[in-house]
């Protein structure tokens, strides 16, 4: 039996641990074995203009990875709202990023989670959900959800392991631009990087 003190030696679970065991515990709400890495945190952040006005939403936040990259890239905390469904997550993230809002809820369900932010300016939606887990017609409503929520200039911005759109391509036709950015190899597994626009707000510089 161990005592106080050999209780208090055990070594804390590092964010790789804490991942594997969330994936053990709920596989198709995790999807990943270990955080974003850190190019890949850095190329969803760099989808997002700190100069923008109104909230930042993350979705599936995890251990922060990707907070911590908005934040460097000049987010304000107070403009960062988490949501997460994991509570040992939000935990983790609470005691990480003291200032930012942390919500325990489903992001599949945004407008009663996000329902006390209503009528608010958010400027971006940032997921890091693994939505290849998911129908279709789930990952069409949480996008459709993420615009009602934002201004026409909005951007939702979401990563994925695979080499498709995670939002069907037919369903973005003639609603949302769709754009991706160079797969990440020092990511493990390698990534990229999709953002999404309502159609006719895509960016001048990739019009054609």
């Amino acid at each position: 039996m161990q005592g106080p003190r050999e209780s208090a030696k055990r070594p804390k679970l590092g964010d790789g641990a804490h991942f594997l065991r969330s994936l053990v515990a709920t596989p198709r709400l995790t999807g990943a074995v270990a955080p974003s890495g850190r190019a890949l945190a850095r190329a969803m952040a760099a989808a997002v203009d700190p100069r923008s006005e109104g909230l930042v939403v993350e979705l599936g936040p995890g251990t922060g990875p990707v907070t911590r990259a908005l934040i460097d890239r000049g987010l304000e905390r107070r403009r960062l709202v988490l949501v997460e469904y994991n509570p040992r997550f939000c935990r983790i993230l609470e005691s990480r990023f003291e200032g930012v809002r942390v919500i325990e809820g489903d992001a599949y369900d945004l407008p009663n989670t996000l329902a006390e932010f209503r009528g608010a300016a958010i400027a971006a939606v940032v997921s890091s959900l693994p939505l290849l887990n998911q129908p279709p017609h789930r990952r069409e409503k949480l996008i459709a959800d993420a615009f009602a929520l934002m201004g026409p200039e909005g951007v939702f911005v979401q990563f994925t392991y695979g080499l498709l759109s995670p939002i069907p391509l037919e369903a973005c036709a003639g609603r949302y631009w769709a754009h991706h950015g160079p797969a990440i190899w020092r990511n493990l597994p390698p990534a990229r990087v999709w953002t999404y626009r309502l159609d006719g707000y895509a960016p001048a510089r990739t019009r054609r």
